[in-house]
């Protein structure tokens, strides 16, 4: 049994421009985090006593014979694409929070797959390996309208600004902040969801098809990744900068496509600023799922009891990405 947990992310600022149509033209930058929140897989070599030689346990139940009458399209592609010789395994997956929410939960569960299955080969792969084969099975192999944000913060977990380079590499430089700095931060931060779950390639492909005619949104999005870390690690900056920056951000988010919201996000959005909430967005491509706004702390009670009919999801930063946290390859 082999037992993988990856984290999901919080994305602040950059979102759209890791689209490889937009980064091989212009380059691309993010900021974004993990979260003590997680996607766990477990896998292990199904005995030979049963009919079906794969099992898979998400939110069905799949027994098989063959790979390719697998129907979660990303496991089917891991294991067509990535060679693995068990022949007969059993797959579970269980996760802290809602999958088609806006914590990059899709990319999570790839990366933890090949994570787990890599071990379960007796590898031990590499978090730049891994961000980079997740990608490539979701951009290359499924052909998703994904960027590239979820997969490398998932296999390298922590606080990190993300650039991505024209050629298709990327650099990934941690966010070092004074341990005060970091808490006055998270302390400021609510993540609250909406209720509503979609999958995000619908809301992407519109965005993506107006990449070229929002140029111009893009690029200020982006320069904001540059923006928001200069005011936290400005001593003397106030840390509210931080959450102005985010509304203006989700001001331009909004702009993308007309799928990025709806009445719903906006009427929850207002009403978190008029309790009290300098900033905030919705995570992820839009449409719906979670949503994190940047609260003082003296008006966090006043959000909370505002938007009573959503789930408040408490949270920390988390720093260790994927990790296989069971590892015992012989056992059942």
């Amino acid at each position: 049994m082999i037992i993988s947990r990856t984290p999901f992310r919080i994305s602040f600022f950059g979102g759209g421009t890791d689209y490889p149509d937009w980064f091989r033209e212009r380059g691309g930058a993010v900021l974004a985090t993990t979260i003590d929140k997680h996607c766990y897989i477990s896998v292990r070599v199904l005995p030979p006593f049963f009919a079906h030689r794969y099992r898979l346990v998400y939110s069905i139940v799949e027994n098989v014979v063959d790979v390719a009458d697998i129907q979660h399209p990303a496991v089917r592609a891991v294991l067509q694409t990535n060679g693995f010789q068990k022949v007969g395994l059993e797959i579970h997956h269980d996760g802290d929070l809602p999958a088609r929410s806006g914590l990059g939960s899709s990319s999570s569960f790839t990366v933890g797959l090949i994570n787990a299955l890599e071990a379960l080969e007796g590898r031990l792969i590499s978090k730049e390996e891994l961000a980079r084969d997740a990608i490539h099975i979701e951009q290359c192999v499924l052909k998703e309208p994904v960027g590239s944000q979820d997969q490398i913060s998932a296999a390298f977990g922590g606080f990190n600004r993300i650039e991505f380079l024209p050629d298709g590499s990327f650099d990934l430089k941690p966010i070092i902040l004074p341990p005060e700095r970091n808490a006055e931060l998270q302390s400021h931060l609510m993540l609250f969801f909406s209720g509503i779950s979609r999958f995000s390639s619908d809301v992407a492909r519109t965005k993506i098809e107006n990449l070229q005619k929002r140029a111009a949104e893009l690029t200020a999005m982006q320069m904001m990744v540059d923006q928001a870390i200069s005011v936290l690690r400005d001593p003397h900056a106030p840390i509210e900068q931080f959450g102005r920056l985010l509304h203006e951000s989700w001001m331009l988010k909004r702009s993308l496509s007309d799928r990025v919201s709806t009445d719903v996000i906006d009427n929850i959005y207002e009403t978190a600023r008029r309790a009290g909430a300098i900033g905030g967005k919705v995570l992820g491509a839009g449409g719906g799922g979670f949503l994190v706004f940047f609260v003082p702390p003296d008006r966090q009670a006043c959000v909370k009891d505002a938007l009573k009919d959503l789930i408040n999801v408490p949270f920390k930063f988390e720093n260790s990405g994927s990790r296989i946290v069971l590892y015992q390859p012989n056992g059942l």
